[in-house]
């Protein structure tokens, strides 16, 4: 009797054990499964995002680059020395943190007051979100041009906004060819209008989200609407705002285009060239041929965004509510 007891004993922990082991492949066969499913995209990255950093990097040492021969006089930081040291670039850098600062908190402030009052309304919500959505699906040249038409002084007009300015007894003002703060404020106010429709396309699925529970609770406490959006809204749609102050970031650092679409390919002449500007135009623009120089500018670039990524990425595990 113990020892048939001793062998259903023995008989059950080889079934066990048997589980274990039938249980360890089957996750080693997921976990294989899920790296055969992530192959295309681990490809994709290293070849067209790791190895063009890296061969950029490369090039951003070698002094005296010619695309031609693919050949270069010496390795050393004079790259870097020099774009520094560019007025050019200084230039550059120094409208791109202005566009930075100013857009990306106004784009979001506004969007997310644009989205809260869109989710307090029923009546024609679809259609005011597809108005507020048509900026972004719009030519960005195209736009643009109406930006143009808008604020631009001609010898035959003053343009609609020196119009309304003209009524509250305020000169016309130039502000496609005239001062730098008045174009900077056109390329602001440009930005925004472009960004904030997909701002608010994303803010209003996030309110959307927030469970009417913890609304109901408020109301039951008579708690006042501002303490509600502080400590109920924010908290609740705090990732997707972490989301778009950090992809707004990244966008704002790449702005190009919109800078053309107001004042044209030549950039420096109207000091209005941005990073991403200054590395098209010392490969191909005017002052084309120095691929090393847009190779240190680019990775400059590059640093400025990680760092205010990995930045962004530390401040919000103190104050991103992840639900």
């Amino acid at each position: 009797m113990l020892f048939d007891n001793h062998l259903k004993r023995v008989g059950r922990r080889h079934i066990i054990d048997y589980y274990c082991q039938m249980r360890r492949m089957l996750m080693e066969n997921r976990s294989m499964k899920g790296w055969l499913y992530l192959l295309p995209a681990v490809l994709f990255l290293g070849v067209f995002m790791v190895y063009p950093l890296i061969d950029v990097f490369i090039y951003s040492f070698e002094e005296g680059y010619n695309s031609a021969s693919q050949t270069y006089f010496g390795v050393g930081g004079y790259n870097y020395s020099y774009v520094l040291h560019d007025p050019y670039f200084l230039q550059a850098l120094k409208n791109t943190f202005i566009l930075v600062l100013i857009t990306v908190p106004v784009s979001t402030g506004l969007g997310l007051l644009i989205s809260v009052g869109l989710s307090s309304i029923k009546k024609l919500r679809e259609f005011f979100q597809t108005v507020f959505f048509l900026p972004y699906v719009t030519n960005t040249l195209a736009v643009g041009l109406v930006f143009m038409i808008l604020f631009k002084k001609t010898p035959y007009t003053d343009g609609f906004v020196n119009l309304l300015l003209s009524w509250v007894n305020m000169g016309p003002v130039d502000f496609i060819d005239g001062p730098y703060w008045a174009k900077m404020l056109v390329l602001c106010v440009y930005t925004v209008w472009v960004v904030m429709p997909f701002k608010i396309l994303i803010l209003t699925s996030a309110l959307a989200s927030v469970k009417q529970d913890y609304y109901d609770a408020a109301k039951l406490d008579a708690t006042p609407r501002w303490r509600v959006f502080t400590r109920i809204t924010l908290p609740m749609i705090s990732p997707t705002l972490f989301y778009l102050i950090i992809t707004g970031f990244i966008g704002a650092f790449k702005a190009y285009s919109d800078a053309v679409a107001l004042f044209g390919t030549n950039l420096n002449a109207a000091e209005m060239n941005t990073i991403v500007g200054y590395v098209y135009d010392m490969l191909y623009g005017n002052s084309g041929g120095y691929p090393s120089y847009a190779s240190a500018a680019a990775i400059v670039l590059f640093s400025i965004v990680l760092t205010i990524t990995c930045i962004n990425l530390l401040v919000s595990r103190k104050h991103v509510h992840y639900s």
